[in-house]
């Protein structure tokens, strides 16, 4: 976060380049080569820029002074070890499953071996999930995500590397705010945030920080019960087609 808050700290006192630069005693290229990352200063300038900015050196590396919130490692691999039962001699995992009723308790029990034992675990036989990966399944609630019917479980991969998810794919992601949300993503890296959209139109997309995220899985399938909200989605969908079809003989 050094370059950015640099420039913030910089702007927030209405000060220019040339400006920042006289008051620390270096070239005004050098101010723009750090609010560019171009370049990083010495320890002794960056102490300098502490003291004359009125924040902590750990501040002005690691914490967000636009909004107050400390950055997180965007590909997520330093927040924590994922927590995974295990059985058996061999040490297999086993898929959990986290139903409606669990997912208040999964906010803060995630990263707790007991809470995550005590969910219903099993194995996953389906052939098109590769045996070497983390899964858990999820039951979805709402109707943000139709076709996709509520009371829903959703079959998803554990994502280790933030860096890699796919735009318009589907996710469940953890988070502080909303406990277990499950949506399409957009990433915005300049803005460290994502935008969470749903299937169904009538929701409208939202951003969510980086820094607001604690897990995230990517969807590989989902299992229903209610067979008549699959088959009710099913039949809207051919009058939709149906509906363009006629258009398109108009035309």
């Amino acid at each position: 976060m050094l370059s950015e808050n640099i420039r913030f700290l910089r702007k927030d006192l209405g000060l220019t380049q040339s400006e920042l630069a006289e008051r620390l005693g270096v070239n005004r290229p050098v101010i723009g080569a750090y609010e560019e990352g171009r370049a990083e200063p010495r320890i002794q300038t960056l102490k300098l820029m502490a003291y004359f900015f009125k924040v902590s050196v750990d501040d002005l590396l690691d914490k967000d002074l636009s909004t107050g919130e400390h950055s997180s490692d965007i590909s997520g691999k330093s927040l924590r070890i994922l927590t995974v039962p295990v059985e058996n001699e061999a040490g297999e995992e086993r898929a959990t499953l986290v139903p409606v009723k669990a997912a208040a308790g999964y906010l803060t029990g995630f990263g707790d071996m007991e809470f995550v034992g005590a969910l219903p675990k099993f194995s996953m036989p389906f052939p098109e999930l590769p045996a070497d990966r983390t899964y858990r399944v999820f039951q979805i609630e709402g109707d943000s995500m139709l076709p996709v019917p509520p009371k829903s479980y959703v079959i998803a991969e554990y994502v280790q590397d933030w860096t890699d998810l796919k735009t318009d794919e589907r996710y469940v992601f953890l988070t502080k705010d909303e406990g277990v949300v499950f949506k399409r993503v957009r990433t915005h890296a300049h803005k460290r945030s994502y935008e969470l959209i749903s299937d169904n139109s009538v929701y409208k997309p939202y951003f969510i920080k980086q820094s607001q995220v604690l897990e995230v899985w990517r969807v590989r399938g989902v299992i229903g019960f209610d067979l008549d909200a699959f088959q009710s989605t099913s039949a809207s969908m051919k009058d939709v087609l149906a509906a363009i079809e006629r258009i398109e003989k108009k035309l």
